[in-house]
């Protein structure tokens, strides 16, 4: 049973098949496809690169252990995206040093309605700073957010899931998704905000 329906295209659903049937090969397949974005997930949570390879080491490995009980339900993506959130938060546990609320404390959605006011940057800072430099300056500024919203909003607005599937890989509500998201944008526009000020540049709204 071939792994994709067409030379060069990738098909999830077969190479998934093939690896609860006993190929490795095939799963290998689905590690080389999905490695990078559950490290780049595991390391946005954690802020460690080691904590972050030995995430994606361990949800790989027990999303290999757990093939046979996954399904296909969701997405083999969005399942290993939740395992990899589980190993992420379990290493902050285990270090103990970021308080916060855990994913699946129950969350107001009442501040969707908060209005606040941003004031709008006239001058790009791209033009400014190099592509480098500012990707160094957003990942300052979604690290510094607490996980719970760190969480979402990289799974939404950097690696692009949906509202479902991004609820699904967290096991939280749609309301509390676009909740955190909401809060986790509004925290990111103020600290750019005040970073470009203090940079003496102008402010417009990045995000």
């Amino acid at each position: 049973m071939p792994a994709t329906s067409e030379p060069g295209v990738f098909d999830e659903q077969a190479l998934v098949a093939r690896a609860r049937e006993g190929d490795a090969a095939a799963y290998s397949d689905l590690v080389a496809r999905y490695e990078r974005k559950i490290f780049r997930l595991a390391k946005h949570i954690t802020q460690n690169d080691e904590d972050a390879e030995d995430v994606l080491q361990e949800a790989f490995l027990k999303a290999f252990e757990h093939l046979p009980d996954f399904h296909g339900q969701s997405k083999f993506y969005t399942w290993i995206v939740r395992i990899a959130v589980n190993e992420s938060l379990m290493k902050l546990r285990k270090r103990k040093s970021d308080r916060t609320v855990p994913l699946d404390e129950p969350v107001d959605t009442g501040e969707d309605q908060v209005v606040r006011e941003i004031a709008v940057w006239e001058e790009n800072p791209e033009q400014r700073y190099s592509r480098e430099e500012m990707g160094n300056i957003l990942d300052e500024a979604v690290d510094s957010l607490k996980p719970a919203f760190r969480t979402v909003f990289v799974l939404r607005d950097i690696e692009e899931l949906s509202t479902e599937e991004t609820a699904e890989a967290l096991g939280i509500s749609i309301p509390a998704v676009k909740s955190r998201l909401l809060r986790a944008r509004l925290q990111l526009r103020e600290r750019l905000t005040r970073f470009f000020k203090r940079k003496g540049d102008d402010i417009f709204a990045y995000l």
